[in-house]
């Protein structure tokens, strides 16, 4: 450990007078954390260990983002598919992921916003979650979103049917709302509604989908896919992404 720190040290360093020179920052980071179980497989460990591993990293990513300038990160901890799991792993996951945002709220640093589907989770779980995310309404620093129990689809649904009521409850008829709507009221239902869309989609353990992340969000976002799993995931990982981020030319669909 102490030779590649040595080796990776003047890289890391390389790196990041590199990104302070290209103007280059995302804003806003997505972080598809995965990897766990396999890095609990491959290391002889429990499954829970390999989520408590992953668990442990997410402060140390949120304070590199911190550091590069980031203002909004939204970490995927559990998706709607994750919840059709054994329900002995489902529920010492969800133990691990509420200790988690707890710990995160009590830093004190960072100001939490759940999204997802509060209601498609366990009671206890979800109040957890919300009482954690309540006590940093007043922070100031980092806006972390804690994605759990999402999912891209049941978010744009829900946004369609948080639009349809709204207009019924303001008067209009449904065939009105139907004929007015446009992609402007998506975007304005959204659990992430008011924040700027991801610039940059990191996914760590080496697979190269999005799996639903964000899907409405990330149109005209930048992915990078990167091979470590999520609890091996590195400060030179990051740094690397954010250089690769710096050397893509933004079209924004144009």
């Amino acid at each position: 450990m102490g030779l590649r720190r040595l080796l990776y040290g003047p890289y890391e360093r390389q790196l990041e007078r590199l990104l302070r020179t290209s103007g280059q920052t995302p804003r806003h980071i997505g972080v598809i954390l995965d990897g766990n179980r396999r890095w609990a497989r491959q290391s002889g460990a429990s499954t829970a260990d390999g989520h408590r591993r992953g668990a442990d990293k997410i402060s140390e990513v949120l304070e590199w983002s911190e550091e590069a300038g980031v203002e909004v990160v939204t970490l995927w901890m559990l998706s709607t598919d994750n919840l059709e799991r054994d329900p002995g792993e489902l529920d010492a996951l969800l133990d691990i992921i509420c200790a988690a945002v707890e710990t995160l709220a009590a830093d004190g640093r960072w100001r939490l916003q759940h999204v997802g589907s509060a209601d498609l989770l366990p009671g206890p779980a979800a109040d957890r979650i919300a009482a954690a995310v309540a006590t940093t309404a007043s922070a100031t620093g980092l806006h972390v979103n804690v994605a759990v129990g999402y999912g891209g689809r049941h978010e744009i649904a829900d946004a369609v049917r948080a639009y349809l009521r709204g207009a019924i409850d303001s008067g209009m008829s449904m065939e009105a709302a139907a004929e007015s709507f446009s992609v402007e009221h998506i975007a304005e239902h959204l659990y992430t509604k008011g924040q700027p869309d991801p610039d940059l989609v990191i996914r760590t353990s080496g697979e190269q989908r999005l799996s639903g992340f964000l899907m409405w969000q990330s149109a005209h976002s930048e992915f990078y896919f990167c091979d470590a799993y999520w609890p091996d995931f590195r400060h030179v990982d990051f740094l690397r992404a954010l250089r690769a981020f710096s050397q893509r030319e933004r079209r924004h669909g144009r």
